[in-house]
């Protein structure tokens, strides 16, 4: 079997996975949005939560990360928080646009919070747990990057 198709089938598994917990799973970010601070739909938001100082990500490497992904009422739909990191080539277009446009310049150890409006997520198509339309927010911390 190819490393792609090991790969490929790495990531399906893992969002698979990651899916099923997604409807399980809450987390409470009250705390860190304010109204200010909600994503239109067309405008990704980007805010640093913290500074990373390793390697700088750039469309192209390959990124290892750790996520939470919730709705705009605080429901996680996904994390990989306390199982294995999830890798992928930035810009390749192997998940949402708002991810790989918003991973960009982050550093290794570095966490940020994406806040993905449908535009930039999956639109006006059901996605798993996902309901159509949906802004999404992402906390993700950096891990690795792989030039």
């Amino acid at each position: 079997m190819s490393k792609q198709l090991q790969v490929g089938i790495a990531i399906a598994a893992g969002l698979a996975v990651v899916g099923f917990f997604f409807l399980y799973q809450q987390f409470n970010v009250g705390s860190m949005l304010t109204p200010s601070s909600s994503a239109d739909n067309s405008s990704l938001v980007v805010q640093d939560e913290a500074a990373g100082s390793g390697s700088e990500a750039q469309v192209g490497d390959t990124v290892t990360v750790n996520y939470t992904g919730k709705f705009e009422n605080g429901t996680v739909f996904d994390t990989s928080v306390g199982k294995q990191p999830f890798s992928f080539q930035l810009g390749a277009g192997n998940v949402i646009p708002g991810w790989d446009q918003g991973l960009v310049g982050m550093k290794v150890g570095g966490k940020r919070m994406l806040i993905v409006p449908p535009s930039l997520a999956y639109g006006s198509q059901d996605y798993g747990p996902i309901p159509a339309n949906s802004t999404l927010i992402f906390e993700v911390e950096l891990v690795s990057v792989k030039k």
